[in-house]
This record gives C-alpha cells, structure tokens and sequence, in this order.
C-alpha cells in the first residue's frame, strides 16, 4: 500500500494482456520502418520525399509521447475507484502529463536532427518517471513491456536523428 491511496491487493500490478502485448510490439512499427527508411534512403532519393519519411517519424514520436503524457491523466482518473490520491500527487500527474505533450510539440517543431533526439530523450523521461507512477497506482506490471517499448522507439529516434 501506498501513502496516495489504497488499492486491494489482488487488483495490484496486473500484467499486460496478450492483445497488449501485440499492439505495443504493433507500436513499434512506424519507429523502426521510419528509421530503416532515414538509413537506407538518405543521399539516395529526393529531398521532398525523404522529408516526408523524417516528418512522419517523428510525427509518430510526438504522438506516442503525448499518448504517455495523456496515459498519467487515465490513470490518474481510474485510480479514483481505488482510493483517494492526495492532492499534490494528482497535481504531479497532471501537470507532468500536460508537460511531455507540450515537449513533444516543441520537439516536433525542431529540426528534424535535433527534435528527433528530444523526441528520443522524452520516451526514455516518460518512462523515468512513469516506473514509480505505475507502482503506486499499482500498475507496474506493465512496466516490463514500457521498458522495451521505450527502448526500440527511444533507440529507433537517436539512430534516425544521427544519419540525418
């Protein structure tokens, strides 16, 4: 049990479902496609469509961080059945959740070598800070497919930004 509320303990830390499972791993799609494509077509194709490569992924990113971002007010607004959250926590959340979207808006404005690096130190922040969120709204078993996902789109963002 935590400070912020109480939440039975066999609806604490559930694992992620096999639908889950396969459309995180779906996810990820867009991010190692759209780096494949940074790799293997620049120098090698018109700039235009090259830019729409690099737009699309790192449009796909700033998505995805707002998505993380939008998760903590879901959890914040399905914790509430469990017990209350003290206010300064819900505040955190909150402001935090509003806060990644806007970074990755910003991000998205960037130049696509620079963004693209932002973008990929924002999924790792968002997960960061989401290990001890999810714990205390008892979720943290997902955190295991968070981790991975992070790290392919993490990952797949730094490697695309660096052969821009």
């Amino acid at each position: 049990m935590t400070a912020h509320h109480a939440v039975p303990s066999a609806a604490r830390h559930p694992e992620p479902s096999e639908l889950a499972l396969r459309l995180g791993y779906a996810g990820l799609l867009p991010f190692v496609a759209g780096t494949l494509f940074v790799w293997l077509l620049v120098g090698r194709i018109d700039d235009e469509p090259f830019a729409f490569v690099v737009r699309a992924l790192t449009s796909y990113g700033a998505l995805i961080v707002a998505f993380l971002g939008g998760m903590r007010w879901g959890l914040i607004m399905g914790s509430s059945e469990a017990g209350p959250l003290s206010p300064g926590y819900q505040r955190r959340a909150l402001w935090t959740g509003l806060a990644f979207a806007s970074a990755a808006w910003v991000a998205l404005m960037m130049p696509p070598h620079a963004g693209l690096v932002v973008m990929g130190a924002l999924l790792i922040a968002c997960y960061l800070l989401d290990r001890k969120h999810y714990l205390e709204l008892g979720v943290s078993g997902w955190l295991t497919l968070r981790f991975r996902l992070t790290v392919v789109a993490s990952l797949s963002c730094f490697l695309a930004a660096a052969q821009i």
